[in-house]
């Protein structure tokens, strides 16, 4: 049951039915997208005037508009403190920045899993507060639930019932819970965007200290390739590229919209630093999701600001010099074997016959969550190792059931990303002076013009974040690390936040008679 369909069956009797002549104004053009220089009507109301034309008042006359201060500060002050978002932002920031991983004794605290149980307990006792069911649920979630439940119920079938359970209990229950909290607490453009520049923010540290690393010559593994200096999802070159390419379109579309020069410049370094460790890895998988996610970010991005991106393909090109010679002499590797050094490529290939032959020969079952590593057959090349595909992964481990519902989440990744962007379509169009909105039109939400643009560059930098994610996990064994699920969480929130703003659930009830408001009640 979404929020969206929850309101008070007394409130319903007690409002008086609308009048035909006010049922008919209601179905006249009105413009769902407002902003603050031009609105009439309460912030409650999520921008636009009464259907019809401008709001009117059958008291006093209306005091003259707040100022933009004093509109800042009203928005700030409006805004309720939600201890579940903070915490849910404290989790995250552990999650990326791991404070346990430098400062001695601070694991014993147990940060991350402190700030989900609170951040739980917070959203349970709001919701229920308000009357509401303890969440919401939406696809995403009953898809992570049903793998969750699956990695429990085939651990008995697995090589190692221990793993498999230590798995689901150290990691993935953690996803299960923290992408709960994010889909019931990320109900605001505001918030979505702070969660987004925590994102941002952490990945920019993370690639200055890979940087740094780089440049001194420390913390290198491989013949000179530089790992994360955290531990976590960023423990390996190959995992900290996926998550530097991951994050870096988020920079770039906050650096590439209009607003304050020292966020932009912030953003702008920090995409900076996330590309300099991704080529300091001198990871392949990292450079063909790097020019994968550069195709879709370059799509998006030329025909809003071509000027911005035309300016940095120059940078780029100038820029190609400083690069490492060694870093070439990886990706030749990619189509040349006898330029592997490391002997990886081979490896990997032994790997994915691997991989497959686990899934072959164990497909309903799969051989336990995480225990791919572990599988052991006689005349196995490689053990002790991961299947280094993600699709493989999930097959080998967790069968074709698990294959079908990690395939699914990625699918409505994509699809809620296409969503959101066909919304915003719709209420850029029915908001254009030149167009008159026909009354058997589809309903749009109704946002305020910054919230637009927001939500227009968000969703755009989520497809390239999630082409770059999906590349680079064709080569990575991520698929129960936090990543994708914050991705997933960043793809769904804007497409939940816009189907809740949609005006056609409350006006259908708003214009029943009153008994049968009253019969639906019943």
């Amino acid at each position: 049951m979404n929020d969206r369909f929850a309101f008070n069956p007394a409130s319903a009797r007690q409002a008086p039915p609308l009048s035909p002549a006010s049922d008919s104004a209601g179905q006249a053009a009105s413009s769902p997208l407002t902003s603050d220089s031009t609105r009439q009507v309460p912030p409650s109301s999520f921008g636009g005037a009464t259907p019809g034309g401008p709001a009117t008042t059958s008291g006093p006359a209306a005091p003259p508009p707040p100022t933009a201060n004093a509109r800042s500060l009203s928005k700030i002050k409006s805004e309720p403190r939600d201890w579940a978002f903070l915490f849910m932002l404290a989790f995250t920031a552990n999650v990326f920045f791991r404070p346990q991983d430098g400062i001695p004794g601070l694991h014993l605290l147990h940060l991350a899993e402190m700030s989900a149980i609170a951040g739980m307990t917070a959203l349970m006792m709001g919701r229920l507060s308000r009357n509401l069911p303890v969440t919401r649920i939406t696809p995403e979630l009953v898809g992570i639930f049903a793998l969750g439940l699956l990695i429990v119920v085939l651990a008995p079938f697995s090589i190692w019932m221990g793993g498999a359970i230590g798995m689901f209990k150290d990691l993935y229950v953690k996803v299960m819970l923290i992408f709960l909290l994010m889909i019931n607490v990320l109900t605001s453009a505001r918030r979505i965007e702070r969660l987004t520049w925590l994102m941002v923010i952490a990945s920019g540290y993370i690639g200055f200290r890979a940087v740094l690393d780089y440049a001194r010559g420390v913390n290198l593994v491989e013949n000179g390739r530089v790992k994360g200096a955290v531990s976590g999802i960023f423990g390996n070159p190959n995992d900290l590229a996926l998550n530097m390419v991951s994050v870096l379109p988020l920079a770039l579309f906050i650096a590439m919209r209009p607003g304050p020069s020292g966020r932009r410049l912030f953003a702008a370094g920090s995409a900076v630093f996330m590309l300099g460790a991704t080529i300091a890895s001198h990871s392949r998988s990292g450079a063909l999701g790097l020019v994968s996610m550069t195709i879709v970010l370059v799509y998006f991005a030329i025909r809003r600001r071509p000027g911005i991106v035309l300016g940095g393909a120059l940078a780029m090109a100038v820029a190609l010099p400083l690069v490492p010679s060694s870093y070439w002499e990886r990706l030749e590797s990619i189509t040349d074997q006898s330029k592997d050094l490391t002997g990886s490529r081979e490896a990997r290939q032994t790997l994915l016959r691997e991989s497959t032959q686990a899934f072959l020969e164990n497909p309903l079952t799969g051989v336990g969550a995480g225990q791919f590593k572990n599988w052991n057959p006689k005349g196995r090349a490689e053990p002790w190792h991961e299947s280094h595909d993600v699709f493989l992964q999930v097959a080998a481990e967790l069968g074709i059931g698990g294959l079908v519902l990690f395939v699914f989440l990625i699918a409505r990744a994509g699809l809620s990303v296409a969503s959101t962007r066909t919304m915003l379509r719709r209420v850029r169009l029915a908001s254009a002076p030149s167009r008159a909105r026909r009354p058997s039109a589809k309903p749009v939400p109704h946002l305020e013009r910054d919230e637009c643009e927001s939500l227009d560059a968000h969703s755009a930098a989520m497809a390239a974040s999630l082409t770059g994610w999906l590349v680079c996990a064709l080569f990575a064994s991520v698929a129960y690390n936090w990543t994708f699920y914050y991705l997933l969480a960043l793809a769904v929130a804007p497409r939940d936040l816009l189907i809740d703003r949609m005006p056609t659930p409350v006006t259908a009830l708003q214009r029943m008679p009153q008994a049968r408001v009253e019969a639906v009640q019943a």
